[in-house]
């Protein structure tokens, strides 16, 4: 994306909307260019009046002009900044909730290709740079440019000849400031993926602190730390170094102006051709252009770190979805809950191979089905397929005769409850993790779903039950416990189709078998899936299939697969000897 459309876009989506607040600002930045000019100007009569013909009838009407002067620019300046403030913050959280809307809305299978430390940055680094941009950039340009041209008014008014001196200067810092603006631009991008390092080392070093402290890993962490800091300082210290080389140019440049508008002058005066009064307001106006010119000198500096990031931002926030719904996509219409994959093939990269091969399933309605095999086999890929987390590459799949892929996903999804090995939960209360599952329950109905789900046992015995904050992911709660309350929200959600893999890998055997008894309440009369690796659990499915490396090698009852399959007999043997 090139620099005029990415500033089309820009000016479409985030700042058109605002442009009433930001012209109302460059109102007040005229009034700014306006006043800043004019205590330039009233240096003349000041000096010619007061001092040099000592008229004393100005001797108040002056200054007091020039506090008005002051006054106004201040204000005007004031109402100007905080206008553009509130442009840039509404900016800001537009920027933001699109990106954040489309991590949201995006499907399974685009958020596996995001990097979370570079969204992170994103979200937060690149950000600020856009906003600065469309905020900062926009009231530097008008202000500074109206208050130089007023300045330069000024300026030809008291002498030309010395005017053009001045202007002569300008396109020399313009120049530089345009080289130094294309390097910022590429530094601020090596930060930004620094940075995105950074932050995607925070996540880790909170996710896996236990993994830390088992192998005793700190020093390590805290070399790898060192390292991402360093990494990012260095390319912060080139933006900072890239930032000031302006300074002193544009010092060495008044400097060589200052001299040779003093020394010209000089001659001017001698000649007769300029007065002290004219020379006096002439280089007060010069003085007063130097903050403009810094200003705009740097003006393409902050363009260049805006564009950069607004060309990391936009791809992400036009993010396409893999998984979407089809065109006459019409909401599924449950009757049985029969699901049938046929010739199933599916693999999550074309260079990784396929996980599914040309596999055939039926899970009849209203009866639990499981599915057996090693690791990596495809169960948990099955599954996933069902909701339409992953998209098949070739085959179908088929709830009550319709193929998932012509109803809307809202419909599919709506009738199905996943119950997973590796639970989710929030950082909230226990009844709001319950909730999720459907927002407008009652807490009669959740407390149903607790006790379903023998819940109410741990629950009622917290100090304040049901209002009780978990902690990140639940780190208050054990496995166990955790495991109940994803259960117990299932429940809550009544889905026709249920979705169980290991979901009761993490419960001893105690509350495992409580959990079994208040899972026949759920999955009565309805279709359920079951991945389990203890047998134990899965002994009274109506079918069993087995799975390995992709393909259906096997199914049937318990008893059946003992005396047919090598494969399901061996898993059973060996977890009757332990």
């Amino acid at each position: 994306m090139n620099k005029t459309k990415i500033f089309k876009r820009l000016y479409k989506d985030y700042t058109k909307k605002y442009m009433k607040q930001i012209l109302l600002a460059i109102f007040f930045s005229v009034l700014v260019a306006g006043s800043t000019s004019s205590i330039a100007w009233l240096l003349d009569p000041a000096i010619d009046k007061i001092f040099i013909q000592k008229d004393q009838s100005l001797l108040i009407i002056i200054p007091f002009l020039i506090i008005v002067a002051f006054t106004t620019k201040g204000v005007s300046l004031y109402l100007a900044k905080v206008m553009m403030i509130n442009v840039a913050e509404e900016i800001k959280k537009k920027l933001q909730f699109d990106m954040l809307g489309t991590l949201i809305n995006a499907d399974t299978q685009s958020i596996d290709e995001k990097h979370s430390g570079k969204f992170i940055s994103n979200l937060t680094y690149d950000v600020l740079h856009i906003t600065n941009l469309l905020s900062n950039g926009i009231l530097n340009l008008f202000k500074d440019s109206l208050t130089l041209v007023g300045l330069l008014t000024v300026m030809f008014l008291q002498n030309w000849k010395l005017s053009l001196i001045a202007i002569i200067l300008i396109p020399i810092a313009s120049t530089a400031a345009r080289t130094l603006g294309k390097r910022m631009g590429k530094v601020t991008t090596e930060a930004q993926e620094k940075s995105s390092f950074l932050t995607r080392f925070l996540v880790e070093l909170f996710k896996n602190h236990k993994l830390t402290k088992i192998f005793q890993k700190e020093k390590y962490e805290t070399i790898r730390a060192n390292e991402y800091l360093n990494q990012l300082k260095e390319k912060n210290k080139k933006i900072g170094i890239v930032i000031v080389r302006i300074s002193p140019i544009m010092e060495i440049l008044t400097g060589i102006m200052i001299a040779v508008l003093i020394f010209y002058s000089g001659k001017l005066i001698a000649s007769e051709e300029l007065s002290v009064n004219n020379f006096f307001s002439f280089l007060a106006a010069m003085m007063l252009a130097y903050q403009p010119v810094r200003s705009l000198s740097t003006l393409n500096i902050i363009v260049n770190q805006g564009l950069s990031a607004a060309g990391r931002i936009l791809p992400v926030i036009d993010t396409k979805n893999l998984i979407k719904n089809a065109e006459n996509a019409k909401d599924i219409n449950i009757d049985n809950a029969n699901i049938n994959f046929k010739d199933v093939v599916f693999s999550y990269k074309k260079s990784d191979g396929e996980v599914l091969k040309n596999i055939n399933l039926y899970f009849e309605g209203g009866k639990m089905t499981s599915l057996v095999g090693h690791s990596g086999s495809g169960k948990s890929t099955i599954l996933n397929l069902i909701p339409r987390f992953y998209d098949r590459i070739e085959g179908d799949i088929q709830i009550d005769n319709q193929s998932i892929y012509n109803i809307t996903i809202e419909s599919l999804r709506n009738n199905i409850s996943l119950v997973s090995q590796e639970t989710t939960l929030f950082d909230d209360t226990i009844k709001n993790n319950i909730k999720y599952a459907n927002l407008n329950a009652s807490e009669e109905e959740i407390y149903k779903a607790a006790k379903l789900s023998f819940s109410d046992e741990f629950i009622n015995k917290l100090p304040r039950k049901y209002e009780t904050l978990i902690g990140e992911d639940g780190v208050r709660l054990s496995g166990g416990e955790k495991q109940r309350i994803s259960i117990a929200r299932a429940m809550l959600k009544k889905s026709s189709i249920i979705l169980l893999d290991e979901a009761t890998s993490s419960l001893d055997s105690e509350t495992e078998t409580k959990i079994q008894e208040a899972l026949k309440i759920l999955t009565k009369d309805k279709t359920t899936i079951v991945i389990a690796h203890r047998l134990s659990t899965i002994l009274n499915s109506n079918n069993i299939y087995v799975i390995d490396s992709g393909k259906v090698v096997g199914n049937g009852k318990h008893e059946e697969l003992l005396a047919k399959s090598e494969i399901y007999k061996n898993f059973h043997d060996k977890q009757i000897q332990r």
